[in-house]
């Protein structure tokens, strides 16, 4: 069987960060948190990494990520377009924003043969989830039978204000039920415990804090490009008056499982996550990257 390939998506806007945070310095020498990311999946055994990217910004993808991966990774690079000429759909729809998460893997569908995985560009999800990602690549996945890296919602939170998660319901056998997009998510003490909430019209409801929640690390054959080139030319015409709507991956999850046409197998990660969204998150994520250098989970030189 070949290496799995990793997907990285990295065409966002980043507008509450006010630059590319994808290729935004965060470790000693300059490294992004991609480098990080691919680095792991290297140790992990994968073969391939493919950016999917604006177009614009080719040159300076290549430029950054070729020299200091030539010989250790094979690498590729997808354009994530407004144009859906490709899908059949001829109408010309104005929008300001990519078409969301599942539109970007949509992207890949012609360079990309293997299974894979996905990861956003600006989270850095640790060695542990990107091994065991590479295990169920290699051993266990199917054309109906994904998988997604599930971490525990305590190892995801920010002490500085609420959050979104994707909390899952996991079954018996280990697979993610539904998936439910919690919009504010926080720490809260109550008597002298640091306990987890989500506020919803006005209710707060606790949750365990042994609840996983997706970061985006999704594993799939090529198969997931038929059923979701369908259920995006649905999507489209449904949605082409709302400039803001996605076309998001737990959308195309929640619609395969309860269609019974697959599986989400939740993988357990003790990992800690750490992501930038906003500027005051730099700092933060420099600092976790510094320990885990000065404790040799990572060479101070990655490549």
């Amino acid at each position: 069987m070949s290496k799995p390939t990793l997907l990285i998506l990295a065409a966002g806007m980043a507008s509450r960060y006010g630059s590319m945070k994808q290729i935004d310095p965060f470790g000693p020498n300059g490294e992004t948190i991609i480098d990080y990311s691919i680095y792991d999946a290297i140790r992990a055994g994968f073969g391939k990494v493919c950016f999917i990217i604006r177009e614009e910004f080719a040159d300076k993808f290549k430029g950054i990520f070729e020299p200091k991966l030539a010989g250790k990774i094979e690498t590729d690079y997808v354009y994530q377009s407004y144009d859906l000429t490709s899908f059949g759909i001829t109408k010309q729809i104005e929008r300001s924003k990519p078409w969301g998460t599942a539109h970007a893997v949509l992207s890949a569908r012609n360079q990309i043969n293997e299974p894979f995985c996905v990861i956003n560009a600006d989270d850095f999800y640790g060695f542990e989830a990107f091994e065991k990602m590479a295990k169920f690549l290699t051993s266990e996945v199917t054309d109906n039978n994904f998988s997604l890296m599930g971490y525990q919602i305590d190892k995801t939170l920010s002490e500085y204000g609420s959050v979104s998660r994707g909390v899952c319901k996991v079954d018996d056998e280990g697979n993610m039920t539904e998936i439910n997009e919690r919009l504010k998510v926080y720490f809260k003490e109550v008597d002298g415990e640091k306990r987890i909430f989500f506020e919803e019209d006005g209710i707060e409801t606790e949750l365990p804090k042994s609840s996983r929640v997706s970061m985006n690390f999704w594993g799939f054959t090529p198969a997931i490009f038929e059923v979701s080139e369908t259920l995006f030319k649905a999507f489209v015409p449904a949605n082409e008056d709302n400039p803001k709507s996605e076309f998001l991956i737990p959308k195309v999850a929640d619609e395969l499982i309860k269609e019974g046409k697959a599986t989400f197998k939740v993988i357990p990660t003790s990992q800690k996550w750490f992501g930038v969204t906003y500027p005051d998150d730099k700092p933060i994520v420099q600092e976790n990257i510094a320990q885990l250098v000065k404790g040799g989970t990572y060479p101070e030189q990655l490549f």
